[in-house]
């Protein structure tokens, strides 16, 4: 596939960024299982990955703002682009010595998701889009999967956890889904949920409570491979809200619908 100069600079930096969360995770895999020493070293190898990052992104467009997870908002001179980077999604993975874990860079102009990278290091598997050029793993075009009927779905969410998120809503939610569909899981990674719907490997997938750096490149990956993403209305505050719902058109709408009855 050919890819733009933008997004060959997008793969250079999570590419190199993924060698070293790759190494960290050699490493964190080896470290006592407690909350101070693992937790510690994964905000370093958080923290590195994001300087990578932006030293990367910085070289190639020095004018281009950043929205970072650990860095936050950095202002650029050119107020039409902006890069959003999650330099590791799914870090209770990571912690866990879990292999489902990656990066992920989008890009924005003028208030529209154009480009978007996920990698996962430890699977070696690089999700690639561009607007109106498609979606890729590895270079092989992605199609969402065509499945029309809930019960022979495959459906992925994120559990909100301690401290996290409304657990009666979700408990409702999840009663509603459960009941109509083949499976549920929940990776971890809401970067790779998206990625996975995009790659047919999930048919649907929604959640709440996200940032905007853990979808907006998955969001550019799904509309990328024939689906849609909207918010749990339908609309299109996924980055404000937080919210978000994908499949084909079908899967999606149905969603969309089931959701709307919990309380």
């Amino acid at each position: 596939m050919a890819r733009s100069a933008l997004l060959n600079v997008m793969v250079a930096a999570a590419m190199k960024a993924g060698r070293g969360l790759s190494r960290d995770f050699g490493e964190v895999q080896n470290l006592q299982v407690s909350m101070k020493g693992p937790g510690d070293f994964v905000s370093s190898a958080d923290r590195r990955a994001e300087d990578v990052i932006r030293t990367e992104l910085q070289r190639a467009r020095p004018d281009y703002g950043l929205l970072m997870e650990e860095s936050g908002t950095i202002e650029g001179r050119d107020k039409q682009h902006r890069w959003i980077v999650d330099p590791l999604d799914g870090t209770t993975n990571f912690l866990h010595g879990i292999p489902i874990f990656a990066i992920s860079i989008a890009l924005e102009r003028e208030g529209q998701i154009v480009a978007g990278v996920i990698y996962n290091p430890a699977m070696d598997e690089l999700y690639t889009a561009e607007r109106g050029q498609g979606a890729f793993l590895n270079d092989r075009r992605l199609r969402v999967a065509g499945r029309r009927e809930l019960s022979q779905c495959v459906i992925g969410t994120g559990i909100p956890h301690l401290g996290r998120g409304n657990h009666g809503k979700f408990l409702e939610e999840m009663r509603l889904v459960m009941r109509e569909v083949s499976g549920i899981r929940r990776m971890g990674a809401a970067a790779l949920d998206l990625a996975y719907i995009a790659a047919g490997r999930l048919d649907g997938f929604w959640e709440q409570n996200l940032s905007a750096w853990d979808i907006a490149a998955g969001i550019l990956m799904v509309r990328e491979a024939g689906g849609y993403v909207s918010d749990l209305t339908g609309g299109a505050t996924m980055l404000e809200s937080g919210q978000i719902c994908a499949g084909n058109e079908t899967v999606h709408r149905t969603l969309i619908d089931l959701l709307a009855k919990a309380g």
